[in-house]
């Protein structure tokens, strides 16, 4: 959800004018969306992300109406029951959007820096307006409300959320299923840097979605993965593909995938432990190769959804199925 933020602060900063932040705090039932999601409605209507599927936003547009005229916060209720498949009731809480300038200073060098920060919310879970209700973010020990005039929060309900830095991926090579592999991940919003060899004279031009391009020689590569890194390498070179491996042999990452067949993976891995006899266990099962499910792909972009399917399901712990097949809610 941080990259959705991340677009609703960015296209504040670039329209200015009045704005409305709506979120979902608390849920019944079940719903397209889960509470956290976030959108950011214009004065003129415009709107900036989503809290469903496209069902509420209706709503969320008119009732937020009130809160521009008057400026007090509004928790709205939107049963689903009888209107959406979803069967759901949602509680958002709408309120004015006006970051100042320490907020927005604070915000970008924790999102540049790959920092978590927490956002809390107050409310009262029924329709009703009041100016006690609103969100607070908080950047290490500094705590801002999303705009300057907000009332006490005693005796309010609390939605806490924890926020993660941005999913990134790191894609090692720049053929053209990497500019497939880039622009679908992107797509979902990650952040997505490219690795190329400085001798293919590629340009970000090259990659749509690309948050950034290095170009780095493979004997001079370095690069520090967390939690939320996934790294596919992808150089359509077996020397290539073993240095950049021996150059992360060190690194934890959430997901490190490789291109290509299996025989070529375990001739790979061969040459792995002969040069480095040190290389630990962890590392090597954090590795999948080949990288991807077994959907059938055949195209670039059939493979670039195969990989970016087997990475979402690592990061959630997920078994890949059917839904049909699968008992119960689909979110846990």
């Amino acid at each position: 959800m941080t990259h959705e933020l991340k677009n609703i602060v960015k296209q504040y900063q670039e329209r200015g004018g009045a704005a409305v932040l709506a979120t979902v705090v608390a849920l019944e039932g079940s719903s397209y969306r889960r509470p956290g999601v976030r959108m950011l409605i214009f004065e003129n209507g415009d709107m900036v992300g989503a809290v469903s599927g496209g069902c509420v936003e209706k709503e969320v547009l008119r009732q937020a109406q009130a809160v521009f005229a008057t400026g007090t916060s509004r928790i709205m209720v939107y049963d689903g029951r009888y209107r959406l498949g979803c069967e759901g009731i949602l509680y958002i809480l709408l309120e004015t959007f006006k970051p100042n300038v320490t907020f927005l200073t604070h915000f970008w060098n924790t999102i540049e820096n790959r920092k978590p920060f927490q956002i809390i919310s107050y409310y009262q879970k029924e329709q009703s307006d009041n100016d006690n209700y609103h969100s607070e973010f908080q950047f290490g020990d500094n705590m801002f409300p999303v705009t300057d005039e907000v009332g006490p929060k005693e005796g309010l309900a609390v939605f806490e959320q924890e926020m993660q830095p941005c999913f990134q991926l790191l894609i090692i090579g720049a053929e053209h299923d990497a500019v497939q592999l880039c622009q679908f991940a992107a797509f979902t919003g990650w952040e997505v840097s490219v690795v190329a060899n400085p001798r293919e004279e590629k340009t970000e031009k090259d990659f749509p979605g690309i948050h950034k391009l290095i170009q780095v020689e493979p004997e001079a590569f370095q690069y520090s993965l967390d939690p939320q890194t996934a790294v596919v390498i992808m150089t359509h070179s077996f020397v290539k593909d073993l240095q950049f491996v021996m150059a992360l042999k060190d690194e934890r990452g959430a997901y490190i995938g490789l291109l290509g067949p299996f025989k070529r993976r375990e001739k790979l891995f061969g040459e792995l432990l002969e040069r480095c006899p040190d290389v630990s266990e962890a590392f090597l099962d954090q590795i999948h190769g080949p990288a991807g499910i077994d959907i059938g792909a055949e195209t670039p972009q059939e493979i670039a959804i195969s990989i970016l399917s087997e990475i979402l399901s690592v990061i959630n712990n997920k078994e890949p199925q059917l839904l049909k097949d699968k008992m119960g809610k689909i979110h846990t």
